[in-house]
């Protein structure tokens, strides 16, 4: 038979912590905690298996339930001498949620239940305290009503807020038994009012509504946007916890408080928190009292003048030290403690890991590796990848005011405050004028890469996380918003609005990367700390993991932030970034518009210097380290003006008739650019173009060669291949450029030719295309394009509810769909291992420096990631925990 209920209490449990799955976190730790001996009050865990049952059974429980709870509520009489429902000697009971996974604040509790209108004299009799009884009795009216009759909060609030005014006090603490008595009659009469029934008075009814309640609030409306924003599924349920209850408002000598065993902010080891004499756990976090601190040190810190527990109730205090240091070596991790004094007993209701910064996520793992309670390896394991974007980038102060417009997708981490501008000429011409500005776009495309470099961060009301913006943008370590839907931009007008709110160029606006907020005004900001433990804890992840990073950079700027965050090499240099700058474009366009090879020649040859010198500072500044090289992948029609105004200004420069140049953007326009004439197609049909750039890439590779004396490591990577012939083809032109410069300067040069695998037919002949290539990069953006038929710039209309319905797992843009592309590229490694062993492979699409898409490649064999400068360290640390994570299984 199921069993249905553990019992925890009196120096033992039936459960442990290695329970959570079926206990919840809360069940687990409160039996592990009994099992150590510490003073739990005794009570009973309702397991998860329960919650499964009532949501797949139409809101029932399965029928041996109720007998089960009864045994476990005699289990507490025996030990604490009183009967659940007793008007004479009443045992009181809290009813408490618990996920396995930690949801601070999320789902719904009820404390003081069983008391009624015959319960509370005898609690006040008991006592001796009749203004004790009542206050809990109204508390416990409070929270019934609303949470488990939706009766309103601000209903009750409203009558205790007129009653305390009539009364002239301020606090909850200056009311009296006959108070609190008369308020328990108008709180009564809310609950009729707005039910239409009288409160229960039945404590057995009072019990089976909370434990419905608690099962019910797994699926409210903040637990369901907690569970999408930290990938916890609906399946998991959760657990209910029925405790006895302790009472922290009986007086002076009572009292209530959460406290952490390191400091959350900063990790420092110290005991951190805050309680509050003569209160329930509630009035700690509601805010109608200031809390006291629990520390002498603490107190003093904050020049407070209210007593801290230390002084206040020292026998407490010190049992608290005691208990929190045994907790923290039990559980060998930072611990969230919630506890209660009685009377002067300190009994402990709950202990889990506790929440913290990246920054102190850090230091409180390296700490815990240098007392010996974690190894190193389990440091590693210890801090979150993605967190440490809050230590990358400039954050928002968290206690400074906020006015926001809008809110879009989270596109790039980091927070940035300026001027408005609409064009990147406009941000060019504010950054040499040292002004700081927000580039606002509908959309940005390869054009506007001078003005995103010159803007503090980019805002766009169109794309997804993946679009140019957002992967430019992550990549030149800027903030981004980008698919801000609600957002209107008028150009002509030179405004933004949004909300009833318009903004013109030239007002401040703030945007943050890591919520998506589009903020009115400037906002203080915090920049980021690389704090001493960063280094260690990144030195420990660089000795277990297998892959290696690298970084998708094209700039000096950016290779040389990668190479400080820790790449061992480029795994992406997009030339066609290059191609912008206002001396190069004219020759780009000269090139584009020529009318025959001789004529693209020409212009080519002027852009060679310009690509060589590129070259030659990428190579320089890896110092041998291996260099990806993308020949020019987009349409041309990128590199031409597109208004009548811009064409007129360009034809002008070039000196030839406005109307050659339209025709010649209108003969390269495409319905479908991202699967029309790019790529290796571009090299098929102009091969001047592969071969100027090839020439750039072997002359500055001999050049550095001879003059640092390194051995210079290119690798030419053919874009959008989808058969082997057309690798074949501009391979040969390739090595015909490498041979002849070879010849000319009397370098050797070692490279590699390779493509890109970002169509789903060449991940599928990747057995042929390994007769040619000597490496693979797989370009995971397009590759989840072609394959699922989604564009990434236009997906978020749609991927929010697809993720939200469970169509999809998650945002196939941010980590790599498993069963759809993930099986493409294990394929196409296992075809292209099959034909040429020691093939090298790599990923360089924006899944490069996803944590959860990295696990994926190191279980795939994959060689090495790829990604933007600014997320080097979180793949680094990814891939360790990856490579951590294989181990293990291989092991067990």
């Amino acid at each position: 038979m199921t069993k249905w209920v553990y019992t925890f209490g009196d120096g033992q449990a039936e459960g442990a912590s290695n329970m959570r799955n079926l206990l919840g976190g809360k069940g687990a730790n409160l039996a592990e905690m009994a099992n150590l001996g510490l003073p739990v009050p005794p009570g009973f865990t309702i397991t998860t298996d329960v919650c499964t049952y009532y949501y797949e059974n139409g809101q029932s429980y399965p029928p041996d339930l109720e007998q089960a709870v009864e045994s476990a509520l005699a289990r507490i009489s025996r030990q604490t001498g009183k009967v659940f429902g007793d008007p004479a000697n009443p045992q009181l009971v809290s009813v408490r949620s618990g996920a396995r996974a930690s949801m601070p604040g999320m789902m719904d509790t009820v404390l003081n239940l069983g008391l009624n209108d015959e319960t509370v004299v005898a609690v006040a009799t008991a006592a001796g305290d009749e203004r004790f009884a009542w206050d809990s009795y109204r508390r416990f009216i409070n929270m019934y009503g609303n949470v488990v009759l939706n009766v309103g909060h601000h209903h009750f609030e409203e009558v205790l807020e007129v009653y305390k005014e009539r009364k002239g006090v301020e606090l909850d603490t200056e009311l009296d038994a006959a108070d609190w008595q008369q308020l328990v009659g108008q709180y009564k009469q809310i609950v009729e009012r707005e039910t239409g029934k009288p409160f229960p008075q039945d404590p057995k009814e009072q019990l089976w509504g909370a434990i419905g309640a608690v099962f019910g609030s797994w699926m409210n409306a903040r637990a369901i946007k907690y569970r999408e924003l930290h990938d916890i599924p609906a399946s998991w349920g959760t657990a209910v916890n029925v405790q006895a209850m302790v009472f922290g408002n009986r007086g002076e000598t009572s009292a209530t408080g959460v406290a952490f065993t390191r400091n959350p902010s900063t990790g420092e080891k110290e005991l951190y928190g805050e309680f509050l004499i003569n209160a329930q756990g509630e009035d700690v976090v509601a805010g109608i009292r200031t809390p006291q601190d629990i520390t002498e040190q603490a107190r003093i810190a904050s020049a407070s003048t209210r007593p801290s527990l230390e002084t206040a109730l020292p026998e407490a205090y010190a049992e608290l030290v005691r208990i929190y240091k045994l907790l923290e070596s039990h559980y060998r991790d930072m611990q969230d403690l919630e506890f209660t004094i009685e009377s002067g007993k300190l009994w402990m209701l709950q202990t889990r890991n506790g929440k913290r910064t990246a920054k102190a996520a850090l230091k409180i793992a390296v700490d815990l590796a240098g007392e010996g309670l974690i190894t190193q390896e389990e440091a590693v394991a210890r801090v979150e990848p993605a967190a440490l974007d809050q230590l990358l980038h400039p954050t928002i102060d968290p206690k400074a005011d906020r006015k926001v417009l809008a809110t879009g997708l989270p596109a790039s981490p980091g927070a940035a405050s300026g001027a408005i501008v609409f064009t990147s000429e406009a941000a060019e011409e504010a950054k040499k004028a040292g002004r700081k500005v927000i580039l606002v776009r509908v959309e940005t495309s390869p054009e506007d890469i001078h003005g995103m470099h010159a803007s503090e961060g980019i805002l766009t009301t169109r794309g997804g996380m993946t679009s140019h913006a957002a992967v430019v943008a992550r990549g030149m370590g800027k903030p981004c918003v980008s698919g801000a839907g609600s957002v209107r931009v008028d150009y002509a007008a030179g405004t933004l609005s949004s909300g009833g709110v318009t903004l013109r160029a030239g007002d401040i606006l703030t945007i943050d990367g890591g919520t998506g907020q589009i903020i009115a005004g400037e906002v203080k900001m915090l920049e980021p700390e690389l704090s001493g433990e960063f280094a260690t804890l990144m030195g420990w992840a660089d000795s277990v993991r297998r892959m290696k990073v690298r970084a998708n950079a094209e700039t000096p700027h950016d290779v040389r932030t990668a190479r400080n965050f820790g790449a061992e090499g480029i795994g992406l240099c997009r030339t066609e970034h290059m191609f912008f700058d206002a001396r190069r474009i004219i020759a780009v366009r000269e090139m584009i518009l020529a009318d025959d090879e001789a004529g693209r020649r020409a212009a080519l040859a002027k852009l060679l210097p310009y690509q060589r010198q590129d070259f030659v500072e990428l190579f320089t500044i890896m110092q041998g380290l291996p260099v990806t090289i993308r020949l020019l992948d987009p349409p041309l029609h990128e590199f031409l003006p597109h208004t009548d105004a811009e064409i007129a200004e360009v034809a002008e420069s070039l000196g030839v008739p406005a109307d050659k140049l339209k025709g010649r953007a209108q003969a390269l326009h495409e319905f479908n650019p991202m699967l029309g004439f790019r790529g290796v197609r571009l090299a098929i049909l102009y091969p001047e173009i592969a071969e100027m750039q090839a020439r750039a890439i072997f002359e500055a590779a001999s050049q550095v060669s001879k003059e640092t004396g390194e051995t210079v490591k290119p690798e030419v990577m053919v874009p959008l291949v989808m058969t082997k012939a057309e690798l074949d083809l501009t391979k040969v032109r390739i090595d015909t450029i490498a041979k002849a410069v070879a010849e000319e300067t009397g370098v050797t040069l070692d490279y590699q030719v390779g493509t890109m695998i970002e169509l789903p037919r060449a991940a599928l002949k990747a057995d042929d295309i390994a007769q040619t290539a000597e490496f693979f990069s797989f370009g995971t953006n397009d590759l989840t394009q072609t394959t699922l038929g989604i564009s990434r710039d236009d997906a978020a209309i749609f991927l929010g509810d697809y993720t939200a319905k469970g169509i999809l797992p998650s945002d196939p843009f941010v980590t790599i769909d498993r069963e759809g592309v993930g099986a493409l590229v294990a394929h196409a490694v296992a075809k292209g291992r099959a034909t040429r062993p020691n093939i090298k492979l790599g990923i360089c699409g924006e899944h490069g420096g996803d944590p959860a898409s990295i696990a994926f490649c190191e279980e795939t064999g994959i060689d090495y990631v790829s990604c933007s400068p600014y997320r080097v360290p979180i793949a680094r640390l990814a891939a360790a925990q990856a490579a951590l994570k294989v181990r293990a299984e291989s092991q067990a």
